[in-house]
This record gives C-alpha cells, structure tokens and sequence, in this order.
C-alpha cells in the first residue's frame, strides 16, 4: 500500500474530491444513502456558508497513490464556545474506508491544529450546530438511513475508539407505526385547550401561507434550543438561508405552529421521508432530480419528525400534544404508517416519553465522542 498523504482542501478539485468521496467510500452499500450534493456545495463554501463567519474550519483530504481515501473537517465554533463557556474543537463530515492508518492520519491532524489554536478538548461528529449531522451511528444498521442523520459504516466506531474517544453523548432514533387511536390522555389535553382557547393552532395548506411563519418559528427554535447539546442560535440572514434551504421541500400540511396573544410560541415539523428520492436522483437535484424527490415524497409512507419546540413558560401545557395530534392526523388522512422520530438527545426524557407513549421503539443509536488533548 502507497504513502498516506493528508492535504488541506484549498482548490475547487480539492473540494470535489472531498465532497465525492463518500459515495466512492459506500459504493458497494445498496441502502447507502447520498447527500443532496447541491447543499453540500454551499454548505462547505465560506462565502455562501454564513457559519463559516463565527467558526474556523480546516478540511482535510487523505490521499494513497493519489487516490482520495479519507476526508475529516475541523470546527472551532468560536460562537458556541463563548455562549457554553467550552474550549472544545470539533471533528465532524469523517468519511474513510477501513484503514486504522488512514482513520489516525486523519484525526491526528486536527487534534494537532485543535491543540495549536488552543484548544483542550476534541468532540464530533458534530458540524457547525446541531442541524448538521451529528455522531457516527454506532446501532441498528439495519434499518434505514435517513436525510440529515451520519450514514457511516459500522466500523468507524471501532476506528475512533482506537484513537482514545470515548462517549460524550448519546442520540436515540425512534420508529413506531402511527397510531389510529390515541392515548386517552391526549384526548383530554385536546378537550381541554380547545375549551380554554388561550392558544390558536395554526395550520397550513400552502407554502405561500407558510412564508410569514418562517422566522417567526426560528426565533422560537432559537429560544427553545438553547439548552440542547451542540446547537447555536441562527443571526437573522442564517435565519433566511434555513428558511430558503428547506422551504422547496417542505409539505406545508405537516407543519404547525401555535399563537398566544399573536405571537407564536411554538412549532412542529414533519415531512414526508424523502430518502426514496434522494437515492434514486443519487443526490443530484439536476436536471431532474429535484422532481424525483418530489414524487417519491408523495408516495412516501414514512413520517419524518424533523423540528419542534415550545418555549418554556408554557410548557406543560399540552401544547406540543395538540400540535403532534394534528401531524398525525394529517399523516393518517396521507396514508402514512410509520413515523420517525429523527434524532433525540439520550437525555430529552420528556420528547422521549411522547415517542413511547405513542408505542415507538429506539431503532438507532448514534454517539458524539470526546478526548481531553494534552
């Protein structure tokens, strides 16, 4: 086997053979599942990327024989840091085959550029926040993959182990069909609020009706997500490019918001599982990609649970369970069967208790790691 030579990514080809390599990497993997390669196109250029402007970022490519074999970024989200009062560094978008050496010369360098920018600690997978996937899946392979969630191969758990990882923190995926019937408790709490009519449900049948919700539902996101592990508040033009990004994919009828005294104070979104889609189109929106996704969205059968959040004073108050109940509904009415919890945090027992009251099982698990750096 040739040399191991690590490069930094500078030149659009660098960038090319960092952007393409994983599906080079899981050619062999049927139920792999790409990325959406215009996305990632933006999401690694700094000056389309506004994280890029609170964050420094070094990505890095492996090369043998001068065939690209590995690829790692590193993160030091200067933003989070000050806002955690942390000095951690991050590793995040790892791909490579099962080579412990290329795996080390990898992780080695930007443990090296961590320590050199002074930091104390490496964690990741995770991205620029939490909206980036975080971890490496380290169960349940054997169910499918799914939009925005790590899709590594099983042996990168072992390969970081052996680099002197150990966990950080856990996610949970859940997945349960939809239920046809809810939990008596549920009734009553709907019973109750639509009595009280202190809270207005909003729902949506277009996305031209949806538009004015959108940084209204961020803000919200922005207040109620301060607390889990790995997120950083979106500035007002972040909040528009999130907006932009995922507006054209959206199902407006599986999003929902709720108003007290005209101002929302929570959301809820859900969207059809598009990875039928993205598999077919190979992750290439054009020149008609984008209406493959679309087609096989409608014909999905799965409901993906992708945001949601209530701010804090009025939690507890039934809200997110009226909210969910109409998703569901509209999910039954769209003929869907499953749903997906996407990822939740190990420690978030109250979303984690909705999920099994509604007689979901945990199907994956992904870990963030961490290492003290000397």
């Amino acid at each position: 086997m040739g040399e191991i030579t690590v490069k930094e990514v500078i030149t659009r080809k660098d960038l090319r053979d960092f952007i393409y390599l994983p599906e080079k990497v899981h050619w062999n993997e049927p139920d792999w599942l790409p990325p959406i390669y215009m996305d990632e196109w933006e999401l690694y250029d700094k000056k389309k990327n506004k994280s890029f402007g609170y964050a420094d970022a070094l990505l890095l490519t492996a090369y043998r024989d001068n065939k690209p074999v590995g690829r790692i970024m590193g993160i030091i989200n200067r933003r989070y840091n000050e806002i955690n009062h942390e000095n951690h560094g991050r590793f995040c978008f790892m791909e490579c085959y099962n080579d412990a050496d290329v795996f080390h010369a990898l992780i080695s360098r930007i443990e090296q550029w961590a320590k050199e920018n002074g930091m104390s600690k490496l964690v990741g997978p995770l991205g620029f926040s939490d909206k980036d996937p975080q971890g490496f899946q380290i169960e349940g392979f054997q169910y499918p993959l799914f939009i925005t969630a790590a899709n590594n191969s099983p042996y990168m758990f072992e390969l970081i182990e052996n680099e002197g990882y150990t966990k950080k923190i856990d996610l949970v995926n859940y997945l349960g069909e939809i239920p046809r019937e809810f939990p008596v408790v549920y009734e009553r709490v709907l019973d109750r609020i639509t009595k009280s009519r202190d809270f207005e449900i909003i729902e949506f049948t277009a996305k031209k009706q949806l538009k004015p919700f959108i940084i209204p539902i961020l803000e919200v996101m922005n207040d109620t997500f301060a607390e889990i592990y790995g997120f950083v508040p979106l500035n007002d033009k972040e909040k528009k490019d999130f907006a932009a990004r995922y507006l054209p994919i959206l199902d407006p009828k599986f999003i929902k918001a709720v108003k007290k005294d005209g101002e929302v104070i929570g959301f809820a979104i859900g969207m059809p599982d598009l990875s039928a889609g993205i598999k077919a189109c190979r992750g290439r929106l054009l020149p008609f990609g984008i209406f493959r996704i679309l087609r096989e969205s409608k014909r999905s059968r799965k409901l993906m649970m992708m945001l949601g959040g209530v701010k804090k004073e009025f939690r507890g108050k039934g809200i997110d369970v009226l909210m969910g109940v109409k998703i569901l509904r509209d999910a039954i009415n769209s003929r869907m069967e499953t749903i997906d919890s996407h990822l939740v945090l190990e420690d978030n027992m109250r979303m984690r208790g909705e999920y099994e009251r509604i007689g979901c099982k945990v199907v994956k698990k992904f870990r963030i790691f961490q290492k003290e750096l000397e």
